[in-house]
Protein backbone atom coordinates (compact mmCIF):
# COMPACT_ATOMS: atom_id res chain seq x y z
CA UNK A 1 0.00 0.00 0.00
CA UNK A 2 1.16 3.49 -0.72
CA UNK A 3 1.78 5.63 2.20
CA UNK A 4 2.29 9.46 1.29
CA UNK A 5 2.78 12.27 4.05
CA UNK A 6 2.07 15.50 3.41
CA UNK A 7 3.52 18.55 4.92
CA UNK A 8 3.79 22.59 4.61
CA UNK A 9 6.37 24.92 5.59
CA UNK A 10 2.92 26.73 7.40
CA UNK A 11 3.72 30.34 5.61
CA UNK A 12 1.02 32.39 3.82
CA UNK A 13 0.39 30.93 0.55
CA UNK A 14 -2.77 31.33 -1.41
CA UNK A 15 -4.08 27.50 -3.47
CA UNK A 16 -2.38 26.05 -0.19
CA UNK A 17 -5.55 24.90 1.34
CA UNK A 18 -6.86 23.85 -1.96
CA UNK A 19 -4.00 21.68 -2.93
CA UNK A 20 -3.85 19.96 0.39
CA UNK A 21 -7.79 19.04 -0.11
CA UNK A 22 -6.61 18.01 -3.65
CA UNK A 23 -3.42 15.97 -2.47
CA UNK A 24 -5.88 14.14 0.19
CA UNK A 25 -8.69 13.20 -1.97
CA UNK A 26 -6.36 12.02 -5.53
CA UNK A 27 -4.83 10.07 -2.35
CA UNK A 28 -7.43 8.54 -1.03
CA UNK A 29 -9.30 8.11 -4.68
CA UNK A 30 -5.98 5.68 -4.88
CA UNK A 31 -6.31 3.78 -1.88
CA UNK A 32 -3.23 5.20 -0.11
CA UNK A 33 -2.90 6.47 3.52
CA UNK A 34 -2.18 9.64 3.52
CA UNK A 35 -0.74 11.42 6.75
CA UNK A 36 -0.22 15.53 7.81
CA UNK A 37 2.33 16.51 9.22
CA UNK A 38 1.74 19.41 12.19
CA UNK A 39 3.98 22.25 12.63
CA UNK A 40 6.02 21.69 9.38
CA UNK A 41 9.96 20.31 10.22
CA UNK A 42 9.37 20.66 13.91
CA UNK A 43 6.19 18.49 14.10
CA UNK A 44 8.48 16.00 11.78
CA UNK A 45 11.07 15.72 14.26
CA UNK A 46 8.65 15.56 17.09
CA UNK A 47 6.35 13.00 15.47
CA UNK A 48 3.65 14.67 14.78
CA UNK A 49 2.08 12.76 12.62
CA UNK A 50 -1.26 11.97 12.36
CA UNK A 51 -3.48 9.75 9.25
CA UNK A 52 -5.75 11.89 7.18
CA UNK A 53 -9.45 11.30 6.24
CA UNK A 54 -12.04 12.92 3.77
CA UNK A 55 -12.95 14.74 7.20
CA UNK A 56 -9.53 16.46 7.81
CA UNK A 57 -10.47 18.64 4.46
CA UNK A 58 -13.78 19.17 4.61
CA UNK A 59 -14.52 23.29 5.32
CA UNK A 60 -10.59 23.56 4.55
CA UNK A 61 -11.39 25.85 1.52
CA UNK A 62 -12.80 28.04 3.95
CA UNK A 63 -9.87 28.73 6.18
CA UNK A 64 -7.72 31.80 6.23
CA UNK A 65 -4.65 30.09 7.29
CA UNK A 66 -2.83 26.89 5.65
CA UNK A 67 -4.60 24.13 7.77
CA UNK A 68 -3.38 20.60 8.57
CA UNK A 69 -5.86 19.14 10.98
CA UNK A 70 -5.50 16.04 13.18
CA UNK A 71 -8.78 13.65 11.95
CA UNK A 72 -12.17 13.26 13.93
Amino acid sequence: MMRIALMTTGGDAPGMNAAIRAVVRAALAKKAKIFGVKDGFKGLINNSIKEMGITAVSGIINLSLIHISEPT
